[in-house]
């Protein structure tokens, strides 16, 4: 049976002052700013992640955080892959799949961001897309590293938009990760992985949307900054 999760990436805003609820059924993971990662070891009751990484373990890099570095801080996941990397930062596949990799040397566990555009899934190449960036994303990850990954399912166009894929759309592609997950590794490993939905979930959708047998939690943004976040974390339990 996999365990629920629950993420919230704060991306560039700072700490929210609020009281998470805590729920033993399922990991509740908080994505906040490198600067806040120490801060918000003592003051959330969650698992800690940064949102982003550099794909090498030190060197002359101004400006960049290694995977050690994130872990020295407290953190244990790490985001990789997200949208807003490939689409204002020009990051590609073989970007993403160099900090996945970096991340399980540094003994983080990456969160794997999928989707398709609102373009792509119009042309109805969203399966053909995403198949591509976890082929690539997860390019000589082994049988056992695998258990460290996790795949976040997020349409470019429901982030941030308000507009959330419906529950349906949503497990159709989660199912169809799975079962992509099982040709490239095995049904085991299929079964085992966690695969999350994100795009404008909140406390109204989040119980509809992780009760679908494919998804295993939400990566959550605008609502992980208020108290919203604690029915998210209810509609996972």
């Amino acid at each position: 049976m996999r365990k629920k999760l629950v993420a919230g990436n704060w991306k560039m805003n700072l700490p929210a002052h609020f009281k998470v609820r805590v729920n033993d059924n399922i990991d509740v993971v908080l994505f906040v700013p490198f600067t806040h990662i120490t801060e918000c070891l003592s003051d959330y009751p969650v698992i800690l992640g940064a949102q982003n990484l550099y794909p090498g373990f030190n060197g002359a890099f101004t400006g960049e955080v290694s995977a050690g570095m994130i872990r020295n801080a407290g953190a244990e996941y790490v985001l990789v892959g997200h949208s807003e990397r490939r689409s204002i930062f020009g990051e590609a596949n073989e970007l993403i799949n160099k900090k996945v990799k970096s991340a399980i040397d540094g003994s983080l566990r990456p969160l794997l961001c999928v989707g398709e555009t609102l373009e792509e899934r119009e042309k109805g190449i969203t399966m053909n897309v995403i198949s591509e960036q976890i082929k690539i994303g997860l390019n000589e990850v082994d049988d056992i590293d695998i258990e460290k990954v996790i795949i976040a399912y997020e349409p470019v166009w429901a982030i941030g938009t308000g507009k959330t894929a419906t529950s349906a759309q949503a497990e159709e592609i989660c199912k169809a990760i799975r079962e992509l997950i099982s040709e490239m590794y095995s049904s085991e490993v299929a079964d085992d992985i966690r695969i999350l939905y994100g795009g404008s979930v909140n406390g109204k959708n989040a119980k509809e949307i992780f009760s679908m047998p494919n998804i295993d939690g939400g990566l959550v943004g605008g609502a992980s900054l208020n108290n919203e976040f604690n029915e998210v974390i209810k509609g996972a339990v």
